[in-house]
């Protein structure tokens, strides 16, 4: 799998992640970053074009994949403000406690192993009334995709770079420490156990 995970996988990542339906999401919420932005689980750096060079001073692209951060490296090139790449898991996340006003989270929360662990350092670093925006996919509100989700997950897991088909996106955020703003769902275009898409943002408590 090392060699899967190495050469194969990013490559997977990255034409899954620009599907053009998801595109369109980013589009939708990568613009209310602002301040001091820490984007957890960059990728191979889709979201850059879409942020609001205007409203972010800084970018942090925390991501524990060096193959999609090298992907990355290319597209920082154009962008205006300071942008840092850190090659770690967010659970080893280096920034001081307070540092940033606002963390961003697309299609991540999927695969992150110990996402409570995660959501709680994503909270220490936001500054008092700093925001969490996210787009994520997650468990469907039919039964019988939900059936399709669960049934379909372990395989999906694995070959997938550890994506889960059916968390409960809201009630994870929440478990982790945030109050959610607001927030839409809806299914974006494509195969249905991986397209229920949850949007919007949280502020933690």
């Amino acid at each position: 799998m090392r060699l899967y995970d190495k050469y194969i996988l990013p490559n997977l990542v990255h034409m899954a992640c620009k599907h053009r339906p998801a595109m369109r999401q980013r589009e939708k919420v990568v613009p209310l970053a602002h301040g001091r932005v820490l984007e957890v689980g960059l990728g191979s750096g889709l979201n850059l074009p879409y942020y609001d060079a205007s409203k972010v001073s800084k970018l942090w692209g925390l991501d524990p994949s060096l193959e999609m951060i090298k992907m990355a490296e290319k597209r920082t090139q154009a962008m205006s403000f300071d942008v840092e790449l850190i090659g770690l898991p967010v659970e080893e996340l280096p920034l001081e406690t307070n540092s940033v006003d606002t963390v961003l989270v697309t299609y991540t929360l999927c695969t992150i192993s110990d996402i409570q662990l995660a959501l709680r350092e994503m909270a220490r670093v936001l500054k008092p009334g700093g925001e969490l925006v996210f787009c994520e996919h997650g468990v469907a509100p039919d039964a019988r995709i939900r059936r399709w989700q669960s049934c379909i997950n372990p395989v999906w897991k694995r070959i997938g770079g550890g994506c889960n088909l059916n968390r409960d996106i809201p009630q994870l955020i929440e478990q982790g420490g945030f109050r959610i703003k607001g927030m839409k769902s809806k299914y974006i275009p494509g195969w249905r156990p991986a397209c229920f898409n949850y949007w919007g943002t949280a502020t933690h408590i």
